[in-house]
């Protein structure tokens, strides 16, 4: 390959003037939400989907998997795309195509158009994640898109999904889903407007793409949409009762080994495993994989909880507007010290808060609200915007020190990492969630007893609540042991999200150890490299003493 030069031809462009700059971030803002709105509005109105399709909660999930399967193997050509074909076209034909995508959906009639529709959109809106990068970065100098840059575009990408769930209900409550449709269209129209109006400075074209690429990426694609697939569908559909998605696993790893054996076997491959492989690179993708799994607490838990508690997503706006506002600080506490080199340091921070959040949500009862959730949540989502970036300028600098094609690599880890591992912790908290229920469900169910006077009570004033409903006294009484099932089953829920926050929290204390471990490891191999002082110091220090 030959794109080394295009990388060092960028640095000498100057940073524009304040006054030409704004519109980029603007851009940047409204590019960025468009993408993150569109998952976000998903991920938090799959029962609206299912309801305006007249289909189950469970076929509507597949909206989620179809969305997210493109995401997380996209990526992988992206960069080779926009490198031959050139930065313009590749920002044009993306919006367009996502534009077009959300005009569609307007006429979603049936799950079957729904799914199609949202794998589309999934294709369609991976460039717009590049594209928010781009312009962020576009007006600003060297130092300050490292600084300032990256903090405030992850921010965006980040805080876009709770965006959503602050703006759905009043969205939903006006018009239904025909008002979220019109409000994803509106955004991807006006970011065509900003994007030809606001051109990005052009890059070198070069010719990249080989045609073993294409069997690398189908062989990638489907190892990792299976794979997303599977997390996804798993704990709904409970691992071992579905069969296919065994199959649909090892179909995915097998695709996945023989990309492996492909790349290894190529002179310019389209991912470099052999580099990902190295104990720096592997040390920092284990890292942003585990911060995904653990940033589900926030992501998959609250939200489900209260679900489970009754609450109406009208409800925990407020919670998720604190979560986006304390997501804005962290991206604003990382620009006067974010560097390199202090990394640790951040994910020290970071894990710790989350740890504390945590740890604080494991003491929710069946009358937790969110106003009693506020501070801890707002503690992981400041920690989550306070962890990513300085791993983001880790990787791209180490990605640099090893050449510009190096950037491609990485830039698949992280947006890999972040993909798959944000519907990977969702699949293991539910699964987690689903067994502990069930085992505090049977906990609580044996120690009921038909003859304890405290459980006679209970069933006798439940059916003598409900007595203006029916003369029958035996139908009262089902209804009040019904009652009475449904609260076990609700405190067992309660409990079982507890277990899952309190494992959140002693992970994170986990890696927290681990952290000061890797650096005490540094320090001593710093102590043990020193240099040995010299013969001919040495008398001299002597006759000093």
């Amino acid at each position: 390959m030959t794109a080394a030069p295009a990388p060092s031809a960028a640095p000498p462009a100057p940073p524009l003037p304040l006054r030409q700059g704004w519109p980029y971030f603007a851009a940047a803002v409204i590019v960025g939400l468009s993408q993150g709105l569109g998952q976000g509005f998903v991920s938090a109105n799959i029962p609206q989907f299912a309801g305006d399709l007249g289909v189950t909660t469970t076929e509507a999930s597949w909206l989620m998997a179809a969305y997210m399967i493109p995401r997380a193997s996209l990526p992988l050509m992206l960069v080779k795309i926009r490198t031959q074909f050139g930065l313009r076209r590749f920002a044009e034909v993306g919006i367009v195509l996502y534009a077009l995508v959300a005009f569609a959906s307007l006429w979603i009639s049936d799950l079957r158009s729904a799914v199609v529709v949202q794998f589309l959109s999934g294709v369609a809106s991976a460039p717009l994640s590049t594209l928010g990068f781009l312009y962020m970065l576009e007006p600003l100098s060297p130092q300050n898109k490292m600084r300032i840059g990256i903090p405030m575009v992850m921010a965006v990408l980040m805080g876009a999904p709770n965006l959503a769930r602050v703006i759905s209900p009043a969205l939903i409550g006006d018009g239904g889903l025909w008002s979220v449709h019109l409000t994803t269209l509106g955004l991807a129209l006006v970011s065509i407007a900003l994007v030809y109006l606001l051109p990005l400075r052009p890059v070198p074209h070069q010719k990249v793409i080989e045609r073993m690429d294409f069997l690398s990426f189908g062989l990638l694609a489907f190892g990792l949409g299976g794979l997303t697939v599977a997390v996804i569908m798993g704990p709904i559909h409970w691992w071992t009762d579905a069969p296919w998605i065994g199959l649909l696993m090892a179909a995915s790893v097998a695709s996945l080994a023989a990309a492996l054996v492909v790349e290894l076997n190529r002179k310019a491959p389209l991912v470099d495993f052999r580099w990902l492989a190295s104990p720096a690179m592997l040390h920092l993708a284990v890292t942003l994989f585990l911060f995904r799994l653990i940033l589900s607490e926030q992501s998959t838990g609250a939200p489900r909880l209260f679900q489970v508690l009754g609450l109406a997503p009208s409800q925990l706006t407020g919670l998720f507007a604190v979560i986006l506002g304390a997501g804005l600080l962290g991206a604003l506490a990382c620009v006067p010290w974010i560097r390199a080199d202090r990394a640790p340091q951040f994910h020290f921070v970071a894990l710790a808060l989350i740890a504390l959040g945590a740890f604080l949500d494991s003491h929710a009862t069946v009358l937790t609200r969110p106003e009693q959730m506020i501070v801890s949540q707002a503690l992981i989502g400041f920690a989550a915007i306070l962890f990513l970036p300085p791993s983001l300028i880790l990787g791209l600098m180490a990605a640099l020190q090893k050449g510009p094609n190096y950037i491609l690599s990485f830039i698949i880890v992280f947006l890999t990492t972040q993909s798959l591992g944000g519907v990977a912790g969702s699949g293991i908290f539910t699964t987690f969630i689903n067994y502990r229920q069930a085992f505090h469900l049977q906990t609580l169910t044996e120690q009921m007893s038909a003859t304890d006077p405290q459980l006679v009570s209970a069933i006798a004033r439940g059916a003598a609540g409900l007595a203006s409903q029916s003369t029958d006294a035996g139908a009262l009484r089902a209804q009040a042991v019904s009652g009475l099932a449904q609260q076990a089953s609700t405190e067992a829920y309660v409990m079982a999200y507890n277990d899952a926050y309190l494992l959140i929290c002693l992970v994170a204390l986990g890696a927290m150890a681990l952290l000061l471990l890797h650096l005490l490891r540094d320090r001593l191999a710093l102590w043990l490299a020193r240099p040995a002082p010299s013969e001919a110091e040495t008398p001299v220090q002597e006759a000093a003493t």
